[in-house]
Formats: C-alpha cells, structure tokens, sequence
C-alpha cells in the first residue's frame, strides 16, 4: 500500500478536509451506535466527527503519514478520536473490539480474493450484531477519468453472504476533489450475525 502512503505526501483527491456527506447524515441520524472503528480512515475527518458525537473512535489507516495527519488534526482539535497503522487485512492485531465500524473507500481498493479476507478479519472485530456502514464508488460511476474499482450491488452481497446480514444497499455520492456533486458511490449497511 506505498501507492497509498505516496498519495500522502500532498492532498489525495479523496481527502476533502471535512466528513463525507453520507457519514455526517448517518451519525445525525443516529444510526451508528457505540464503539467505532473507522477502517482506511486516511487524515481521520470521518473518525473526528464521530468522536464529536460521543462515540470512542479509533481510525486505522496502513499509511503511517495519514495517520500521523490525522493524530495532528485530532490533536489541534481536542478530539479524543485515537489512530494508530494497521492492516484492514490482519485487524485482529489491533486487540479489541468495536460496535460498529466505517469505511469511506477501503472496499473499492481490494481485489476480489482480498475481499473475502477483509470481510473475515472485519468480523473479527466487530462484536456480534455490529454494524458495518461502507461506502463506496459504484458501477454507475463512468471510468473514463480512472479512479478506483467500481462495485456492483452483486459484488457487495456475495462478499457479506454469510455470516453477515446485509440490511441495505442505497445509492450515494462519494465526495472527492475530482467532483462537484459527488461521484456514483453506493453505502452499504451490513450486519454482522452471530
């Protein structure tokens, strides 16, 4: 993942400087409850913003720059949001256990073999009946300016098909540097069972 840490060293089109959107509405909403992880949590807006709801956060990126951004950032603003470097691959490293988890573009970077194994290490750190609210670019969203995997709904329910509950899958908008409104992003609510 040095792509990742790379893209870093400047401003990533996908780091707005706020929460997306969609997070923001769901936290109003109330519908993430207890203790968050945020996985792929870049310079950490998502994991500040849920902290400031009362949540105990803590943002996991594999790219130790962002999270040294994201650790001046909560620093700066009083945030008790924690980071630290970890793989969203081997989560059980990190030695807890969360009541729901966020992703704001992790799931569109894996292939389809990491994607069995993501869902696997995910399950392994959110407790039974967590939630797991994802968002990613959807297949609606046109390749021709590049940018990450696109999903399809089908995609999205053959990863989580067992042992997992997926509540709904609802078109969004991934809010990036490259686009005004938003690009077509699906988010995910997805349960794990058991």
């Amino acid at each position: 993942m040095s792509f990742f840490n790379e893209a870093y060293r400047g401003t990533p089109p996908w780091d707005i400087g706020r929460p997306q959107g969609e997070f923001l509405r769901l936290a109003e909403g109330g519908s993430v409850k207890g203790d968050v992880i945020d996985l792929g949590c870049g310079t950490g807006e998502n994991a500040i913003m849920f902290a400031s709801k009362g949540h105990k956060v803590l943002g996991v990126d594999s790219s130790p720059l962002a999270i040294r951004k994201a650790k001046v950032k909560a620093k700066e603003r009083n945030s008790p949001a924690d980071f630290m470097v970890a793989d969203a691959l081997d989560l059980a490293s990190i030695g807890r256990r969360f009541d729901a988890a966020i992703d704001c573009g992790l799931f569109h970077v894996f292939s389809d073999r990491q994607r069995g194994s993501f869902a696997k290490s995910l399950r392994g750190v959110l407790n039974p009946g967590g939630a797991y609210f994802m968002l990613c670019f959807s297949d609606r969203e046109p390749s021709d300016w590049g940018g990450p995997r696109r999903v399809t709904k089908e995609e999205i329910l053959s990863t989580f098909s067992r042992e997992w509950r997926v509540d709904w899958i609802r078109q969004a908008r991934f809010e990036s540097q490259y686009h005004d409104e938003g690009g077509h992003a699906w988010l995910s609510s997805i349960t794990r069972l058991r």
